[in-house]
Order: structure tokens, then sequence, then C-alpha cells
């Protein structure tokens, strides 16, 4: 995990923003609070900067840092993570808003999806948040598409965090009922065990890819509620074993649900698009139905206020 790898080392940039190791967070709702980074990409913290990627053998240790301690420290950043995760989620469902983290390799065609997404969407309004190490490049291509879209750079950093996430969410300034679809940087380790407060992970496989990657890399198959096996235009040109690659998928996670698609060809397109509109209708009907219990609420304790009222009366 990303405690022990030595990642993180400059600056996370995110568009709209002056970098600074400590600043005001300012959330979808509008709250603003000050606080330092949970994944603390600064200098003081047991992250151990002064280490580089070499110095750690197999991600399994720092040097001068006990099995303990280290276990000590991913727990505290987790914690910190969750927190915010927690929050950026209730701000996401009382505005309606389905949220999804995209997760895979570099090169499975993240970017091209969501730009033929949100073409095939029409008049749906969308947001996406653009996670990676440097460049605004997938930012604009997303912009292209005709959706709002802000660009995280995280520098040395191997993913997004919750903290990040609410940042940006702040600067897109959601309307409610919006599909936001986050892109993680390209990664299939540390993106697995870090919560950014969405409702899903969809972990994108492309057949350009090898079909054992659900066991090589287990945590973010396990953690995925969806698997996109992506570019299946080009399985006639290839020797990829479809069947494995669900197979071991669901070896993984006996869950996982998995959808064939195509951005380029169009094919499975149909499939995908009727599952974000369902899940953005439940989104929306989720928050209409919480802010139908809180006028029912209210109305009580008005009420209850007025009874009070007459019986002192």
């Amino acid at each position: 995990m990303c405690v022990t790898c030595g990642c993180g080392e400059g600056d996370v940039r995110i568009e709209g923003e002056e970098p600074s190791r400590a600043h005001e967070h300012v959330h979808a709702d509008g709250t603003r609070h000050s606080h330092e980074h949970p994944h603390d990409h600064g200098r003081d913290h047991a992250h151990t900067h002064e280490r580089t990627h070499d110095s750690v053998a197999a991600h399994s240790h720092a040097p001068g840092v006990s099995p303990t301690r280290m276990v000590q420290i991913e727990q505290d950043i987790l914690a910190k993570n969750n927190a915010y995760a927690a929050r950026n989620r209730q701000l996401l469902a009382d505005r309606g808003i389905f949220a999804l983290n995209l997760v895979s390799s570099p090169g499975s065609g993240k970017t091209s999806l969501l730009c033929k997404t949100i073409d095939l969407l029409g008049a749906s309004p969308v947001a996406v948040i653009e996670g990676d190490q440097q460049t605004s490049l997938d930012a604009d291509r997303i912009r292209a598409s005709g959706a709002q879209a802000i660009q995280i750079n995280t520098g040395k950093g191997c993913h997004l965090d919750a903290h990040m996430v609410g940042h940006a969410m702040a600067q897109l300034q959601l309307s409610d009922d919006t599909l936001l679809l986050i892109e993680n940087v390209g990664n299939l380790v540390c993106p697995a065990a870090f919560d950014l407060g969405e409702a899903h992970k969809v972990v994108i496989l492309s057949v350009t890819e090898g079909e054992d990657k659900p066991i090589k890399y287990p945590d973010i198959f396990r953690a995925a509620s969806l698997m996109l096996l992506n570019k299946i235009d080009l399985l006639p040109h290839l020797t990829y074993d479809v069947d494995a690659a669900i197979a071991y998928a669901r070896r993984v996670n006996p869950q996982i649900r998995v959808i064939q698609l195509s951005a380029t060809s169009g094919e499975g397109m149909g499939e995908w698009l009727a599952y974000l509109r369902t899940n953005m209708a439940q989104a929306h009907a989720a928050k209409a139905q919480t802010m139908a219990s809180l006028k029912t609420r209210i109305a009580h304790l008005e009420t209850q206020l007025q009874a009070s009222a007459n019986a002192a009366a």
C-alpha cells in the first residue's frame, strides 16, 4: 500500500486552487474548515518522504519503522481518509448525485469511454474529476466532450483520496442529480484501499491486457461492484480468453457484475448507459425520499411545539 511505497512526495494540484499543505476545505454544501491533507503530501508525517521507492523492498517495510508502527500509520491514514469519504458520500446523497470511482491500469481506455458516455447521455448532467500524476490532457478531452471537468494532478502520488475529491467537488459546483464520474490515477493497487465517497468502484479491464489481471491484482476486483471489459472490438485481432478473464474476476469477487463493451464500436454501451441511468434515478429518488421524511419530521415537531404552547396557555 502507498503508505509504505514512498509515493506522494510531489505537491497535489487541483485546478483553480493554489497548492498548499494545509488549506481551507470548502465542501459542496458551502461549509468550510481548515485541515491538513489526510494523505499528507507534506514533509512532517509518518509517510517517511526521506525514503525513495528503492529503499523499500517489495512494499513490505520501511527502514527504521517497526511492523506494528507501520500498521498503525496505515490505519491512521485510512481512518482520516474514511472520515472525509463519509462526508463526501453524505453530501452526494443529499444532492441526489450518483458517483462512480473508475479504476484501471494506464491505457485501458477510461477517458475514451468517458467521452463516449458523455456524448451518448446527451442532456443528462455529467461532471468528471480527472486524476493523473501530471498534465490536464484528459480533463481537456472531457471538457471538449461537453461535460464540466476538473483535473487533479497527484505529482508522485499513485491514487486519489477523499480529501482531494472533496476539494474538486467544491470547485466543480455540482448541481443536484448530476452523474459524477471520478477517473482515478492509472493504477490497480493503491486506489483499492481508498474510499472517495463514491457509490461504487468500477474496474475497467481492456482485452489488450492479460486475462489474469483479476487474480494478480485481487484487491481492486474484490472492492469493485462492476467490471467493464473494454475494447472488445479488438477481439478478432487478439488471442484473448474472455471467459477466463470473467472467471478470474468472479473467483475473486463472485458478486461482481460484468459488462463487455467498446467505446469505439459502441457495442455494449447500451447496457452501460442503462446501468448509469438506473442508478442516477435511484439516487434522485433516495434524495426525494430523504427530503420528504425531513419535511414530515419538521411538521411533526412543529405540531408538538404548538401543542406545548397551547397547553402552557
